[in-house]
């Protein structure tokens, strides 16, 4: 089989990216063909505002695409993502070139919400999904410009009315069956949205038993929705005797919180990924207080293969993914008292050990490799 890949990259290189690059060295390593068609949002700032009045329609764009499956002649078309130099238009662009399957993985939440998080300051919100986009503009949620949340509100209202989504699209992957009820919400039909999960490698063999390890890990951007503040305030209002916290991540708070005195609290900076990998076959566990939805966190998935038990939060695509390990892993979002009582269940060497099992035997059963492949020829081929 013969795969295009249809994605335009971001101007800081994030999850999507690493998904696609690992999709396509699976479909490889499989025996199947990979094309790539790679777009790039400007970098300036100047460039960036003249792709942002295209984002609606790009017709330019559009027809490069189109061009690009022409010349591959794929037996799939496989979107990631088109905003915002590519726009929406790539769709109908892409149904005239090539009359094969066009399959759109949801990311997150683009097709309802102008800054794609369902989260407006520090909750989540719901305003757009089923209903006008327009309200984006009134709080300027796309990059706290109103100005700059005209073009996201257009790009979703425009192509609702045109269909380019519903439309041309065949198959939309959503990351978890929270994200398929937001998206059906969003207007998108629902026989035309699957469930298919993102996966990561097998990183080996944990260095220490879950149990055995007395260091407590949070991965991930030092920023108001990802909970960090609630984590280290309950932190230090109460945590395990003899247990540490380690942070592992950077951004706007860092400098603030790290500047604290906070009781058994490491600040170890950005980490790179083998250095993530590390901590997490060393740790007893992850914790993961994010305070919006998520889409399907691959921290959460690195630690599943590392047999590393997760605390985190009650919410959104996080519960989902989070309930087999039982209630007492699960947190009330943003709740300073509620982490604090909660960290009880890391001193239980019992219950660290169980879960430990649980969450290997999830990245095996779920977000491995092999089932990954699957899904994705299934989706293909359906």
């Amino acid at each position: 089989m013969r795969v295009l890949q249809v994605h335009t990259r971001y101007r800081e290189a994030g999850g999507e990216d690493a998904v696609i690059a690992a999709e396509s060295k699976l479909l490889e390593e499989a025996g199947h063909e990979v094309v790539q068609w790679i777009g790039q949002n400007p970098s300036s700032t100047t460039e960036a505002l003249k792709a942002l009045v295209k984002a609606p329609h790009n017709k330019t764009a559009a027809r490069a695409v189109a061009e690009a499956a022409v010349a591959a002649a794929p037996d799939v078309v496989h979107v990631h993502n088109t905003w915002f130099a590519t726009s929406p238009a790539a769709f109908p662009a892409l149904r005239a070139a090539v009359d094969v399957p066009i399959v759109m993985t949801l990311h997150n939440y683009r097709l309802s919400c102008a800054n794609a998080l369902l989260l407006r300051d520090g909750s989540p919100c719901e305003l757009c999904v089923g209903a006008s986009p327009w309200s984006a503009v009134r709080y300027g949620c796309y990059r706290d410009s109103r100005l700059q949340s005209v073009a996201a509100a257009a790009t979703i209202s425009i192509n609702r009315r045109r269909a380019s989504w519903t439309d041309n699209v065949d198959r939309f992957l959503a990351l978890t069956e929270f994200a398929k009820t937001k998206a059906v919400a969003g207007g998108l039909p629902a026989t035309k949205v699957e469930v298919k999960a993102n996966f990561v490698p097998d990183p080996g063999m944990r260095s220490t038993s879950a149990h055995d390890s007395d260091q407590v890990l949070f991965v991930g951007r030092v920023t108001p929705e990802k909970g960090i503040g609630t984590l280290l305030e309950a932190w230090g209002q109460g945590h395990p005797d003899g247990l540490e916290l380690a942070v592992a991540g950077d951004g706007p708070m860092y400098e603030e919180l790290s500047n604290r005195s906070w009781p058994d609290v490491r600040f170890l900076g950005r980490v790179d990924r083998a250095g993530v990998q590390q901590l997490m076959s060393e740790s007893r566990a992850l914790v993961f207080p994010s305070e919006w939805y998520e889409g399907m966190p691959m921290t959460l998935l690195e630690a599943f293969a590392s047999g590393l038990p997760v605390l985190g939060s009650n919410l959104g695509s996080m519960t989902e993914m989070l309930t087999p390990f039982g209630n007492s892993w699960l947190v009330q979002p943003g709740v300073v008292g509620a982490w604090s009582a909660a960290f009880e269940v890391l001193e239980n060497d019992a219950a660290v050990s169980a879960a430990s099992v649980t969450a290997r035997a999830l990245w095996e059963s779920e977000y491995g490799p092999a089932k990954a492949l699957d899904n994705l020829l299934a989706a293909y081929r359906a």
